[in-house]
């Protein structure tokens, strides 16, 4: 063995750029696979995944302290069905003044905590540190608007007690608390309600939820119990929002192992094909065949366990950002979702040298049984007869001459030609993919939007424990519309319904009023207008077998009312429909608008327009509501990041194959130098060598891409999007698309070209 440590390590060193080649090869596939397989593993039930790391809680529940004292509160957490609680945290909600960390004004929920640990809702603290002392408060990441320089040291202004100071930023998994401050600063904020938290031993339903809270809170005063929050329901919401881009990100990954697979199969493959010479010469100096091959095998071992070492650290490195990006939407705060399981990093380390190996043991074999002469031979150069009878068909078109050479070269060595093709068409396939996703996503977000601004006004009532209007439902929602800047508003009221023949209930938006984007909303059908008329999202349709066109009974305190599917929106809730107002009041006779969302004109002064209504009552809770479509950002920032790594890898895989066929063909090139061929028209034979296989690429890739798009779109689930998303294409856009096989061709191929090009004939001419 020390004979072939020693052959191999000389073999190492000497051919330094190919050894270079394949550790570049092996690090960017193996960050390209460990990213790929973070991402599969990430998406894989990641708001389980984050739930449990933080133990988030499965109720969280809001007591009237004046009718449940602390101390009251405290023994629930050992009744039975309990598995563990937390609390209780005094909580109060405090006003928000417009443009405090640039958001327009609201409400804010404040609880007293004195540490972000616990056995129940351990917070994760993202930046400074937690509030000990009075005057500070920690504000929850995604309680504040994302422009300007970051909160820490930002002050707020809070009527009747001093200004507290922003000193961290700390994400809750259960967005129980919007902010939190120490127990003292609690006491001076003078709070009424306290929150518990719980985590039962039954938890997989909400009758089962609700079974596990009426027996922790047996043994407490009636109408203590002001409102609960379960983590079945922030998993809902999380689902609808996830379901839509959950597939997207699956299928980049797929795609990431194969394009890496194929190119280190293809580098390899190629690395040992190359050396059949140096196989011969081994053999002719009393090496065994077994010893020949355990000489490449370690040759490629080398570089590709130091490249996996290096690629597995940069896509450590790499994972959480990215990741950050991919799963920028989730609704469930930042823990857990960067991190990247540990036996990622393990499959890449064991595995892509595994593969190294496995790919150059096929060819290693195949010379394992070549006699040394027919070694020696074979490693002289690629059988010149294919591509020489192509080149010579070439040769008598009036293509110039470098253009009809480098044309025929890809038929000497077919098979490396069909794997570097192979990885342009995943290549081009990605791009295609990428760009089409890009354009529905795009389209998808810009669905309902319209031009201004939206604001939420949330109205006093029953579910939340606040005072009505004072002008009423129909005078607030006229003072709202009169106000500078409103084009429009619609009410919103909320109500619990049963479908008859059902058995679990469902949630129902009532809607009354204009909302000019309303149309946007829909994929199949027309939006409800009179009584009796619902919609809903696919998903809700698809788990009560409805369809449009299909009629249903709706049912609340004893009144029923007959309705009709008249629509199937882009995205909705599972459990949830909506419908007109008129059928609420058939269903409710008196019922009143829980919210209401005004749409402002393009340009309107938006922080006017909040002030304005909040002068109107001041019950009113105003804020201004997010416009960016989270799916969209992920699957747009996600495919970007994708498209590029897995393009840079297809372009080291041309690369490769290019560096490969010139170190074969040095003395042919070596010979036309001698015979008067420029640079120039080296530069232009190597290009033309790879352009071809990169317009084949494009020509498969982008019908591959455009097949992919389609089954994508269709097969999401919880969204259904209209043809007018799925239709992205115009010829422009295929006809460019059709040119990135080339482009990444050309990519790969113009360093070693340009390489080529300065290599004079006396090198050329020059045997190994």
């Amino acid at each position: 063995m020390s004979a072939v440590w020693r052959a191999s390590r000389a073999a190492v060193r000497r051919r330094r750029l190919q050894t270079f080649v394949i550790g570049l090869v092996v690090l960017c596939s193996t960050t390209t696979v460990l990213l790929a397989l973070g991402l599969l593993d990430a998406a894989s039930s990641p708001f389980d995944r984050a739930y449990a790391a933080q133990r988030g809680p499965h109720t969280v529940a809001t007591f009237d302290t004046a009718k449940a004292p602390p101390e009251q509160l405290a023994r629930t957490a050992r009744r039975p069905g309990v598995e563990a609680a937390a609390g209780p945290f005094e909580q109060t909600v405090l006003d928000v003044p417009a443009g405090w960390l640039w958001l327009a004004g609201g409400s804010l929920t404040v609880v007293g905590r004195a540490d972000p640990g616990g056995p129940v809702d351990r917070i994760e603290l993202l930046e400074g540190r937690w509030a000990t002392a009075p005057g500070e408060i920690v504000i929850g990441w995604n309680s504040y608007g994302s422009p300007g320089p970051r909160p820490l040291g930002t002050r707020l202004e809070v009527p009747g007690s001093a200004p507290l100071t922003v000193v961290g930023v700390a994400a809750g998994v259960s967005r129980s608390a919007g902010a939190w401050v120490s127990p003292e600063q609690m006491t001076a904020l003078r709070p009424s309600a306290a929150q518990m938290l719980y985590r039962f031993t039954h938890s997989s339903t909400d009758a089962q939820l609700a079974a596990a809270l009426a027996g922790a809170t047996a043994e407490l005063p009636e109408g203590s119990l002001t409102g609960t929050q379960t983590h079945l329901a922030l998993q809902q919401a999380f689902s609808t929002l996830a379901g839509a881009y959950l597939p997207f990100m699956t299928l980049f990954g797929v795609l990431g192992l194969l394009v890496s697979a194929l190119i280190v199969g293809n580098v390899v493959s190629g690395a040992v094909v190359s050396g059949y010479r140096h196989i011969g010469v081994l053999k002719a100096l009393g090496f065994t065949p077994n010893q020949v091959v355990a000489v490449y095998l370690t040759m490629t071992a080398v570089p590709a366990v130091v490249g996996a070492v290096l690629g597995t650290l940069l896509g450590s490195a790499l994972a959480e950002p990215v990741l950050r990006v991919a799963f920028s939407g989730i609704e469930t705060g930042r823990a857990a979702v960067g991190d990247v399981g540990a036996w990622v990093s393990v499959v890449c380390l064991l595995g892509m040298p595994a593969l190294v190996l496995l790919t150059a043991l096929v060819p290693a074999l195949r010379a394992h049984r070549l006699p040394a002469a027919r070694a020696i031979s074979a490693g002289g150069a690629p059988r010149t007869g294919r591509g020489l009878r192509v080149q010579r068909l070439l040769g008598g078109t009036r293509l110039p001459r470098p253009v009809s050479l480098g044309l025929g070269q890809p038929f000497a060595r077919p098979g490396r030609t069909l794997m570097t093709m192979a990885a342009i068409v995943l290549g081009v396939t990605t791009v295609t993919l990428a760009t089409g996703l890009t354009s529905t996503m795009l389209a998808f977000g810009e669905a309902g939007r319209g031009d201004g601004a939206r604001i939420h006004v949330e109205a006093g009532g029953p579910l939340n424990d606040r005072p009505v209007p004072v002008f009423g439902d129909g005078p607030t929602e006229e003072r709202l519309r009169s106000l500078p800047g409103a084009t429009g508003v619609r009410a919103r009221g909320l109500a619990q319904v049963s479908l008859v023949g059902q058995v679990r209930p469902v949630y129902a938006n009532f809607y009354r009023g204009d909302d000019p984007a309303a149309a946007g909303r829909i994929a199949r059908g027309r939006e409800a207008r009179a009584a009796g008329e619902i919609t809903a999202g696919p998903a809700f349709l698809t788990q009560n077998g409805l369809e449009v066109g299909d009629r249903v009974t709706l049912a609340m305190n004893g009144r029923q009312v007959a309705a009709t599917v008249v629509g199937e929106l882009v995205e909705g809730n599972a459990r949830a429909l909506d419908a007109t107002w008129q059928t609420f009041l058939q269903l409710s006779p008196g019922a009143r608008a829980a919210e209401y969302e005004v749409r402002l004109a393009a340009g309107a002064d938006v922080p006017a327009y909040v002030e304005a209504a909040e002068a109107v009552d001041p019950d009113l809770r105003v804020s201004v509501l997010d416009t960016r479509n989270a799916a969209t950002v992920t699957v747009v920032a996600f495919s970007s990041v994708f498209t590029v790594l897995l393009s840079t890898v297809a372009a080291l895989g041309v690369f490769n194959t290019v560096l490969l066929s010139i170190r074969e063909r040095r003395r042919d090139l070596g010979m036309l130098k001698s015979i008067g061929m420029t640079p120039r028209q080296v530069v232009a034979m190597t290009v033309t060598s790879v352009a071809g296989v990169g317009a084949l690429g494009g020509l498969l890739g982008v019908p591959l891409g455009l097949i992919a798009h389609r089954l994508v779109v269709d097969h999401v689930g919880v969204v259904s999007f209209p043809e007018s998303m799925k239709d992205v294409w115009d010829a422009p856009l295929v006809a460019g698309l059709l040119l990135a096989g080339v482009a990444i061709a050309v990519l790969g191929a113009l360093v070693p070209a340009r390489s080529a090009a300065r290599m004079t004939i006396a090198s050329a001419l020059h045997t190994e």
